[in-house]
């Protein structure tokens, strides 16, 4: 393997097709696509400053290296990539990429990142933007902070452990999704998906957890979450109490106790639906906002 070290770059296409190549404390100044078309690169402690860095690369591994603001969209259609203690300051980052591991990575500005990628791995990053990991095909997930609306949009095979999401609309539009010991902050979570489980979770949402074909919650707490399971068929074991459910499509729920029930006989079949409430007063009696029903169907 050849060695380039210390070196300056620019200019279109430096080092366009490069081969068996190890790249250290190099810099990328302006010009497009330096390494496309690359195959068996290592690079380290090196800066890429141009847009383009990494298109249809295979066998790349990244180590220490800072791509700049202007790097953006520099790693597209490129197999077998690895990038390690990086930070990428570059939007738009990893598209249509199979077989990615992403470890120690710091992505501030993260918009439009990990689109359509298959075969992943995320470990210890964090990312501030919009629209992260969409559309994406398994994918396994340790200690994830994402701080961005509407992440993991269409995605597929996701399981996340030990993470952190601030993110409004997530999971929307997903399927076979396990989240394990994470916090999750933000609005309308997981709507129009199928096969979604929440292990030992901590969730805030209005509206959360509505439209979905098999839910599962094991173990969670729902804080400051209203009107949820909306039209979902769910199987609910809830730490504490929920502030509002409202017009569940069939399963059980299970928590100490329920503020507001919500159910439009005209609307879901109730009977589908049992609900159990541990605490001795934990279930009020159910109000069709429309008509003001009032039932006690359920057990407490």
């Amino acid at each position: 393997m050849g060695e380039l070290s210390r070196r300056f770059f620019e200019g279109e296409r430096p080092l366009f097709g490069a081969k068996n190549l190890r790249i250290k404390d190099c810099v990328f100044g302006e010009g497009e696509s330096p390494l496309k078309h690359s195959e068996n690169i290592q690079v380290e402690g090196t800066m890429f400053k141009w847009k383009y860095p990494l298109w249809y690369s295979r066998h790349i591994k990244v180590k220490d290296c800072t791509l700049f603001e202007m790097a953006r969209a520099g790693i597209w259609y490129t197999e077998d990539i690895e990038v390690v203690d990086t930070l990428i300051e570059a939007p738009k980052e990893f598209r249509r990429c199979n077989d990615l591991r992403i470890k120690n990575v710091s992505i501030p500005k993260a918009d439009e990142t990990l689109w359509n990628c298959r075969n992943v791995v995320i470990d210890n990053v964090t990312a501030k933007g919009n629209y992260f990991g969409m559309n994406c095909e398994n994918v396994k997930i340790d200690g994830l902070t994402i701080y961005g609306d509407y992440c993991f949009d269409g995605a597929k095979n996701v399981e996340v452990h030990n993470s952190k999401l601030i993110s409004k609309d997530s999971f929307w539009n997903a399927e076979n999704v396990t989240i394990y010991d994470s916090f999750i902050s933000g609005e309308y979570l997981a709507w129009n998906s199928r096969n979604v489980t929440f292990i030992n979770c901590t969730i805030e949402s209005l509206q959360g957890m509505c439209y979905i074909d098999n839910l599962v919650m094991k173990n969670c707490k729902l804080i400051n979450t209203t009107l949820a399971f909306e039209y979902s068929t769910v199987e609910a074991d809830i730490d504490g109490s929920i502030m509002s459910v409202m017009n569940p499509d069939g399963g059980s729920i299970t928590c100490d106790e329920i503020g507001e029930l919500i159910l439009q006989r005209d609307r879901v079949d109730t009977s589908k639906t049992r609900i159990v409430c541990r605490s001795d007063n934990g279930l009020p009696e159910a109000v069709d906002r429309a008509g003001g029903m009032e039932c006690r169907e359920y057990e407490c």
